[in-house]
């Protein structure tokens, strides 16, 4: 209801603003003492039938948090108040990087959507892992996007992501090596066979803590492409995230596609879905199931299509704080 009434007023600023303005007041109750446990107890118990263990780790339940709403883990210890059974933090550059200039986020509101073409903005993998490492582990798990500096040449990719990793590995419970965002130039190339195999092999070389190690994938990608990511996938990682934000402006007014970025929300769903059948029947790696999640039906859709797990995060600037719960009580 507080969300109801705030909504108004967080919709007149820029959406990168309300953003801002939210996140920070969440930030300022995480520095709170007990703010984890705190958040833990208003989680309150999960339903075992809600469970999932998941690459070798236990979810209490299947709803989760996607990259982009926290890039900097600033936010862990508070988050798990609203119901979430894993986080998503990042994504996480090796070094700090301003991403691209403002405007660079908008809500599309007609299509209950988001455009953003933030470009990796992050504090950088040093900063992220001192403030991990300063406070309490989270109750759930906790998963790190891995993103790439602008700028980093395609033979440098996989000693980027595996110096990334290197510096939070012992902070995250599983890992995603994100080569599918709009945002950066050329990083999309690098969902290409040759150079995934270099970047998922040179991360697994860094993988001493046998972390799980997943691959974030491009809606936009042609069906034989999309395939060929998948085997490169099951040699060489241990599960997926499909899928990532799309440069096609189906589905939304025509004035929009003028604006570049990756669009999330409901215009992705249906492609998304349909990627997730596709990816189970190719694969029986998990697969963590995005875009344009809202509401129950859509995350008992996505599970029936073959996602072992779901995320959101347009959802929840539309649904307010409590999507997650509104989700999981329409859950089995």
């Amino acid at each position: 209801m507080l969300y109801e009434l705030a909504r108004p007023w967080l919709f007149r600023l820029d959406a990168e603003r309300a953003h801002e303005e939210v996140s920070g007041l969440m930030a300022l109750l995480a520095e709170l003492p007990g703010a984890a446990a705190v958040a833990a107890r208003m989680a309150g118990p999960s339903r075992p039938s809600l469970e999932r263990v998941v690459f070798g780790l236990r979810f209490p339940n299947p709803v989760g948090l996607a990259a982009g709403f926290d890039k900097d883990g600033r936010l862990v210890p508070i988050l798990p108040a609203l119901g979430f059974g894993f986080l998503e933090i990042g994504s996480v550059t090796l070094e700090p990087q301003p991403g691209n200039p403002r405007p660079r986020l908008f809500r599309v509101p007609e299509s209950r959507a988001l455009i953003n073409r933030l470009g990796f903005n992050s504090e950088g993998a040093a900063a992220v892992a001192r403030r991990l490492a300063s406070r309490p582990r989270p109750p759930i798990p906790l998963g790190i996007n891995l993103g790439l500096n602008k700028g980093t040449a395609p033979e440098e990719a996989p000693q980027a992501y595996a110096g990334t990793f290197r510096i939070l590995a012992a902070h995250g419970d599983y890992f995603v090596v994100n080569v599918s965002s709009p945002n950066t130039p050329g990083l999309r190339a690098l969902q290409s066979v040759k150079n995934l195999a270099a970047i998922l092999e040179a991360v697994q070389e860094a993988n001493g803590m046998k972390k799980p190690v997943l691959v974030k994938l491009a809606p936009d990608l042609a069906d034989e492409d999309f395939a060929a990511a998948i085997e490169t996938a099951e040699r060489l990682a241990q599960g997926l995230v499909v899928a990532n934000t799309t440069i096609g402006r189906e589905d939304v007014d025509a004035k929009w596609s003028v604006e570049a970025g990756g669009l999330s929300g409901a215009p992705l769903k249906a492609r998304a879905t349909e990627l997730a059948r596709k990816a189970r029947a190719k694969t029986k790696l998990p697969i963590i199931g995005v875009g344009g999640i809202e509401n129950a039906e859509d995350a008992r859709e996505r599970l029936a299509a073959g996602a072992d797990l779901v995320q959101l995060y347009t959802g929840l600037v539309y649904g307010g704080p409590g999507t997650v719960r509104r989700i999981l009580g329409g859950l089995p």
